[in-house]
């Protein structure tokens, strides 16, 4: 099966932050596959931007070498490296500082009315002096984009101060707030799996759903975030855009049509039903972790606290809780989400648990009746099961087995599947918007979130401590134990 890739049209994208980690291991990688495949072209131009001083020449030395380390054995990729980095160019220039900005306006400037993409994949301190330095230079007008990376504020406050300052240069359908959860193909799949079959959407409520659980693991600490990661914890870091997209993504009503602002208003009136967690509530319904030195892979790992070179912290490095969406379609029904650092592994999955059989007709030796389980995999494998009770084979009675229809993608259609970011890149150029979040929803999820913030704070409890290498502290798992539950474990 043969997967189509549509052009795009001619383009500049300039990275501010083109020097960084996020561009060096994700963006360009994703740019040259997109380029491999024949998605744009050698009239497009990608421009890197960054204070270090330094030639276009030895700008492309150094993304060619990142890009090997993350091509691999790729030989076609290699075969299009050398082109692809003629796409390149440099600029050394500083937000604060007025060095250099007419002489690279004038550059962007010179391709005329053309689509052009500013990506600021810089510290969000940044956000507002960029964003004042492009319109007062002009290039914020016509086909100009900009894509600003989370974390966008670390509460409500600052992400106003944020959202203003963009909004004072760019409109906002000229906006893109990226969370590269949405480009994943999973994620997208959840859209077709649920409106493209009748098989599902008549399920997807109450009557027949018992609770949904989203985990996000990582296996990692803190790499070279550690000066970020410690003024933001899990909570900011991932529940606040990466889960409570994919929760909206599960519970959001049918949008009239998949075009942007349909899908982005039904994804609105998720984080507005959603119920408060009270200062009275937040001991029962949160639990707030911390890693401290274990093994991860085999390998014996550090410590938080290790790893931060300190004494002490309240940062959380884990966080687990119990949401509840108070609407007619979800109503009873919790939604147990739960992210952490230094988990035993790499996994992003959606979990759609549904209620058991109301009576069996099955004699008690032929096993217990599971519930059905439909299970989203965003990584590493990208993929559906659905687990469905089934006849063990063979003579000897009936005894019943709970299994997995299982679907992987990258077996079902033998192509590599897009990266989040190749995806998400290719949308901007086409000012396609749907897959991004507009600012009522980044409003919304921080009018949540920060009730929880402000109570922790007033609590001032320190996280609870859980050894590197395990599913986060024991009260993760009573979490949901209360209710009757347990967390979700692929067996298969």
């Amino acid at each position: 099966m043969t997967a189509q890739t549509l052009p795009v049209d001619p383009f500049d994208l300039v990275i501010f932050g083109g020097t960084g980690d996020l561009a060096l291991r994700k963006l360009l990688p994703g740019l040259l596959r997109r380029y491999a495949m024949g998605q744009f072209g050698d009239d497009s131009r990608i421009i890197g931007v960054a204070r270090e001083q330094q030639s276009s020449e030895a700008y492309r030395e150094k993304v060619g070498e990142a890009l090997l380390r993350a091509i691999g054995d790729n030989h076609e990729l290699k075969d299009k490296l050398p082109a692809f980095l003629q796409r390149l160019g440099y600029h050394a220039l500083d937000a604060n500082k007025d060095d250099g900005w007419e002489a690279f306006a004038e550059e962007i400037k010179s391709h005329g009315d053309r689509i052009r993409v500013f990506y600021l994949s810089t510290s969000p301190s940044l956000f507002v002096n960029l964003c004042s330095r492009l319109k007062a230079h002009d290039l914020n007008g016509g086909k100009s984009r900009v894509v600003i990376e989370k974390p966008i504020g670390h509460d409500s406050a600052s992400a106003a101060v944020i959202n203003d300052a963009v909004g004072s240069a760019f409109a906002e359908s000229q906006t893109f707030r990226i969370d590269h959860y949405l480009g994943k193909e999973t994620v997208q799949n959840l859209l077709a799996l649920r409106f493209g079959n009748i098989l599902f959407e008549p399920l997807w409520n109450s009557d027949h759903i018992d609770h949904v659980q989203i985990t996000v693991a990582e296996t990692v600490g803190l790499e070279k975030r550690a000066a970020y990661y410690d003024t933001s914890g899990a909570l900011r870091d991932m529940v606040q855009n990466h889960l409570l997209q994919l929760l909206c993504m599960v519970a959001m009503e049918p949008p009239a049509a998949l075009q942007a602002d349909a899908v982005r208003d039904e994804k609105l009136k998720v984080l507005r039903s959603l119920r408060p967690i009270t200062e009275d509530e937040v001991s029962q319904l949160t639990v707030r972790g911390q890693y401290r030195a274990g093994a991860s892979s085999g390998n014996a790992v550090p410590g938080y606290l290790d790893e931060l070179g300190r004494n002490d912290s309240r940062t959380e490095t884990f966080v687990a809780l119990k949401a509840e969406v108070d609407n007619w379609r979800w109503a009873g029904v919790p939604f147990y989400l739960r992210t952490g650092k230094r988990l035993p592994e790499r996994v992003s999955e959606i979990v759609i648990a549904f209620r058991q059989i109301p009576h069996s007709i099955f004699e008690h030796d032929a096993g217990p009746v599971m519930g059905n389980k439909l299970v989203l995999r965003l990584q590493p494998d990208e993929g559906v099961k659905l687990w469905i009770m089934i006849k063990e084979p063979g003579p000897g009675g009936l005894r019943l087995q709970h299994v997995p229809l299982d679907m992987s993608f990258a077996e079902a259609f033998g192509v590599h599947q897009p990266e989040a970011y190749e995806r998400l890149l290719m949308d901007v150029v086409r000012g396609n918007p749907t897959l991004f979040m507009r600012r009522d929803e980044v409003e919304a999820a921080w009018k949540w979130i920060d009730p929880i913030l402000n109570a922790w704070e007033k609590l001032r409890e320190m996280p609870k401590t859980y050894t590197a290498g395990s599913w986060g502290p024991s009260a993760a798992v009573a979490l949901v134990e209360r209710d009757g539950r347990t967390w979700h474990e692929d067996t298969v």
